[in-house]
């Protein structure tokens, strides 16, 4: 071993806590560059990655972060209260540029690596990034945080991972020959160049992409902290532990209807909360199968109703309101029986065979042979969708402008399948009755979630269903059947807070909920988690500072009254996606998350240098 690599990987001085205590420093254990030798735990090395950790959760000052292929860190040392090591890295010539660094006085020290000096903490803790490009320093390094998160609940495993990072780091420094080298020049004497008052006054040094931490000597960022989820209910222990009838068995079509939890899905507490207070009331006076949801864009509310129809093993239905929505498309509608009616036209006749065989003409089974956008569509991108409908482009389009859109092409087919052939005989003409989902829910104990009640322009609309509300409620259909609440019966209405158009719920229906769940963004931890599960994206701190951006964009857009616009869940997926094919994630902003929180140019360029350019900067143009 040189002298200079022992200066920054030095194995002679004390481990720090919680591994003080050990009675040595070789461990069993060797990273894949070892050959299979005993690992030796090294101060150097554990400082740097406890450092990191602490950064990451928040629980300790300073930071790291990437400038290009500079890496720049702030470590905080224990010499004093404002004492900071201030490292700059560079990983292609493996040159490094270091001071110390008094916050309060803003003096600035030498910097040496030596047995009798500097430990070379706050270096190996500025090469971090360069060392996690390799999986099982990465792997090893997730590990161990996830144990010093919890406090060490297994102290034998910990510092094995700790060792397998230690001997990772040492001979990746140390071999120029290993495939996973990581470059480092370190003088014999120790000494290396200083960071300057020049270019910290300037800059120079600014980190483009936090990894974790706070700046704020090299720069001012927010902070930036990636922690593990918080912990998860095992869907084995959730899908189907609700039933509401133990004993209930469905058919099979029935069983076709229950949804399955994508693997990648985290249950909210909130949905298992309602699950509970069902399965808990079933067979009390007051059964509790009426629940509100009600939250911004993005929160999962859908995907909550699905959720708990798994963990209550119901057949899930749902039914999208629109401005338009009267109280016959909750009913059902009376057509002209049209087994036998020909209208001449060949295609015409094909799609009303269609319909029939789906279970009649209603707007579901009309807008699915039109292959027509739902409402997810609209909201996902109102613009392209109104365009695909209409042919005409219109940059302010909403989901409710493509909802009138799509109604109103529906209606017209119903009439066109619901017509008689020219010269055809009216007299004996046969009417039927077209069930609708919301109905066969009602009547056959499905959970039915009613989405968007709040954009129909009637108010009286939901209020003509509150009989059907209640425990005991019925309803008669226009046939004169007498409908009765099945006992299983779940109604989920999901409702958003941020839409415009959205009308406030009438209190009548409020008052007949059993219970109100307001959901928010998930956590950051969740977000990050789920965003990545959901687009397959591998690198957990830019989607951590991905999903910190949404937050912040989405707070400073509530308290500045910014409500023309959207920010959550689903423009953190288009970004996160963008990012990836454009390779610009500051460029992949601004078409997606920027451009979708409002059309205001001020209020957007207030995002742009507010929000986004403190995490994530554009890159600067070469110049030929």
């Amino acid at each position: 071993m040189s002298v200079a690599i022992n200066n920054l990987i030095n194995f002679s001085r004390a481990l720090p806590s919680p591994m003080d205590t050990l009675p040595s420093k070789k461990v069993k254990v060797s990273s894949k560059y070892g050959s299979g030798t005993e690992a030796t735990l090294s101060a150097t090395v554990i400082k740097a990655v406890n450092a990191v950790c602490d950064c990451m959760t928040g629980t300790g000052e300073g930071a790291v972060g990437v400038i290009d292929h500079r890496m720049v860190a702030e470590y905080k040392s224990s010499s004093g209260p404002d004492a900071y090591h201030l490292v700059v890295y560079d990983s292609v010539t493996g040159s490094i540029v270091a001071s110390g660094y008094d916050k309060n006085t803003e003096m600035i020290e030498t910097y040496r690596l030596h047995q009798t000096a500097n430990d070379g903490a706050a270096v190996l803790m500025a090469m971090m990034p360069a060392l996690m490009a390799d999986q099982e320093f990465e792997d090893n390094f997730a590990l161990y945080f996830d144990q010093r998160k919890a406090g060490y609940p297994d102290m034998n495993k910990a510092v094995e991972y700790m060792a397998i990072l230690c001997d990772n780091a040492y001979r990746r420094i140390k071999d120029e020959t290993c495939p996973a080298n990581v470059k480092a020049k370190v003088e014999k004497s120790g000494n290396v160049l200083r960071v300057s008052q020049t270019q910290l006054d300037s800059g120079a040094y600014t980190p483009t992409n936090v990894m974790a931490g706070e700046f704020t000597i090299f720069a001012k960022t927010n902070r930036v902290t990636v922690s593990a989820a918080t912990a998860e209910i095992p869907h084995s222990d959730f899908e189907g532990k609700y039933q509401l009838t133990p004993g209930r068995k469905l058919s099979f079509l029935e069983e076709s209807l229950v949804p399955k939890l994508d693997s990648w899905y985290i249950i909210p507490e909130q949905v298992v909360n309602i699950c509970r207070h069902a399965q808990v009331t079933t067979g009390k006076s007051m059964q509790m199968r009426n629940f509100l949801m009600r939250g911004p864009a993005g929160t999962g509310k859908t995907q909550g109703a699905r959720a708990i129809a798994a963990g209550l093993h119901l057949p899930y239905m749902k039914y999208t309101c629109s401005a338009s929505t009267e109280v016959f498309d909750f009913v059902g509608m009376v057509f002209p029986k049209t087994d036998t009616m020909s209208t001449g036209d060949a295609q015409l006749d094909k799609e009303r065979e269609m319909v029939m065989a789906m279970g009649g003409i209603n707007y579901a089974n009309v807008a699915k042979i039109m292959n027509l956008p739902d409402l997810e569509d609209m909201d996902f991108d109102p613009c392209g969708v109104f365009q695909s409908l209409t042919g005409i482009t219109n940059e302010e389009a909403t989901s409710r402008d493509c909802m009138a859109v799509v109604m109103d092409m529906v209606a017209e087919k119903i009439k066109q399948l619901s017509k008689p052939a020219e010269g055809e005989k009216s007299s004996g003409q046969t009417y039927t009755y077209v069930e609708t989902d919301f109905i066969k829910a009602l009547k056959n104990g499905y959970l039915i979630e009613i989405q968007e009640p709040t954009v129909i322009t009637q108010p009286g609309v939901l209020v003509g269903l509150n009989s059907l509300l209640e425990q005991s409620g019925s309803i008669t259909l226009p046939t004169g059947e007498i409908i009765q609440r099945h006992p299983d019966t779940v109604v989920v209405v999901t409702t958003n807070v941020t839409y415009e158009g959205c009308r406030g719920l009438n209190q009548s229906v409020v008052d007949r909920m059993s219970l109100v769940e307001d959901i928010d963004l998930p956590s950051p931890e969740v977000m990050t988690q789920r965003a990545m599960a959901i687009t397959g994206a591998t690198d957990e701190y830019q989607v951590s500072q991905m999903v910190q951006v949404v937050n912040d964009m989405a707070e400073y857009m509530r308290k500045n009254g910014i409500t023309d616009g959207t920010c959550g869940m689903r423009s953190l997926i288009d970004w996160i996606v963008s990012a990836e094919i454009t390779g610009d994630v500051y460029k992949s902003a601004l078409s997606t998350v920027i451009s979708k929180a409002t059309p205001d140019e001020e209020d957007r360029e207030a995002l742009k240098t507010t929000i986004l350019e403190p995490i994530f900067t554009p890159k600067r143009r070469k110049v030929s």
